[in-house]
């Protein structure tokens, strides 16, 4: 797991210190052992079983791929698979899942088979005055409801193994503390069916949230904001000033640089996992949006970006979920036109 706790030790904050602690009786994160904590999964490759606890970490921890003498992990998991502490004779979890921190519960869904949540839970919680949204997927049952104020340590429900894919031998809580890309989200695809309005998945940008946890364990002022500020950005992309950006209205620390009378463009410092991490003013003219820095890299970068962008080396380009995944948090998509009241009769 990547930590950056030596960057985070030096920022102060005015706003009140984040109360966290862990969703579940398994605290083996903070005992340092990791395969305690995660659930395994099931991976198969090149003829070979094993069951790496790593794959139920965050971040590139899945599907093996071969490269040259470099074996990689593609695809991205966005939270934490947390196992469980008690199961009844059956096999089935006990564990009760409870709130990270203080919130609101702001949605629930309690019908499993619409989304590969299975049943969960989203909690708003109020973070340096901006809306960081905290879920709990795969839960047997839930137990609050939307518009309950809830506690740190109040329960939302109860882990299970509801969800595709999942059987109740791996059961586990998946957890994510994430940013809300977009405020109108149901404008995004308006022909895909989405149950889950502004809290569908593709709407959430996850965070390393064991990582942010250990770091704010080991430094209680820390706040999110600073967490990110100090996370290593993969790439960078400028696109035209054409007004602000939506995201930086809804997490203002996101902007680093006001805008100004000289400024063009927008500069926007991505993690590799596609998570925003800084927003910048920038006087560079450009026409379209284009990848102005990227880590070197020794395989090709879709690799490493979960697709989000293309080319090898030093050298870089938008592709096509990149694309998708910039005009969302920018907003830069059409607003449908108003529904045309019927007619009285």
């Amino acid at each position: 797991m990547r930590l950056f706790f030596a960057a985070f030790f030096c920022c102060q904050t005015a706003f009140a210190q984040l109360d966290l602690q862990l969703p579940t009786e398994n605290h083996h994160l903070f005992s340092g052992q990791p395969e305690k904590f995660y659930m395994y999964v099931d991976r198969y490759f090149e003829g070979t079983h094993t069951q790496p606890w790593e794959a139920g970490s965050y971040g590139y921890v899945r599907t093996s791929v071969r490269i040259g003498d470099q074996i990689l992990q593609t695809k991205f998991h966005e939270g934490i698979d947390i196992a469980p502490i008690k199961r009844d004779k059956a096999g089935n979890p006990l564990d009760l899942v409870s709130a990270i921190a203080t919130g609101k519960v702001v949605y629930a869904s309690a019908i499993s088979g619409r989304s590969n949540y299975g049943k969960y839970v989203v909690i708003e919680h109020n973070w340096e005055n901006t809306p960081v949204l905290s879920l709990y997927a795969h839960l047997a049952e839930i137990t609050c409801k939307v518009g309950d104020p809830i506690p740190k340590g109040g329960i939302v429900g109860r882990m299970g193994y509801t969800g595709e894919g999942i059987s109740r031998v791996r059961a586990h809580l998946h957890l994510e503390i994430a940013l809300m890309l977009s405020g109108r989200y149901q404008d995004w695809e308006p022909k895909m069916l989405n149950y889950h309005g502004l809290y569908n998945g593709m709407n959430l940008a996850g965070l390393d949230v064991a990582a942010f946890l250990l770091a704010h364990k080991a430094k209680p002022d820390l706040t999110l904001s600073q967490f990110l500020t100090n996370y290593p950005p993969y790439y960078k992309i400028t696109i035209p000033n054409q007004g602000p950006v939506e995201l930086a209205t809804r997490y203002p620390w996101l902007l680093k640089t006001p805008a100004s009378a000289n400024t063009a463009s927008w500069e926007i410092s991505f993690s590799e996992t596609g998570m925003p991490l800084s927003i910048r003013a920038s006087e560079r003219a450009v026409s379209q949006a284009i990848v102005t820095m990227v880590k070197p890299s020794e395989v090709p970068h879709r690799y490493k970006t979960r697709g989000l962008i293309s080319g090898e080396g030093s050298q870089a380009s938008l592709a096509r979920d990149g694309t998708n995944l910039l005009n969302l948090l920018t907003g830069n998509f059409p607003v449908p036109p108003p529904t045309a009241a019927p007619a009285p009769r």
